[in-house]
């Protein structure tokens, strides 16, 4: 029985506009980046903008680069 797994793996996307985050999360979830920009955007802006800083510090900080 021929079994073939593909794993997903959230990286940084070269589509950027600072690091690569908004972008990988949107290739991650297969939808349009520029949904996820907005989205974090309005997050960042209702939360008073620094916990949507530092998550995506963060985030810029831990992950990976994509293997090309």
């Amino acid at each position: 029985m021929l079994t073939i797994t593909m794993e997903k793996k959230l990286t940084k996307s070269p589509n950027k506009m600072l690091a690569g985050v908004c972008a990988g999360i949107a290739e991650y979830f297969e939808i349009d980046p520029t949904l996820v920009r907005v989205a974090y955007a309005v997050l960042s802006v209702f939360s008073t903008g620094f916990p949507g800083l530092l998550l995506y510090l963060i985030l810029m900080a831990i992950m990976p680069k994509k293997e090309e």
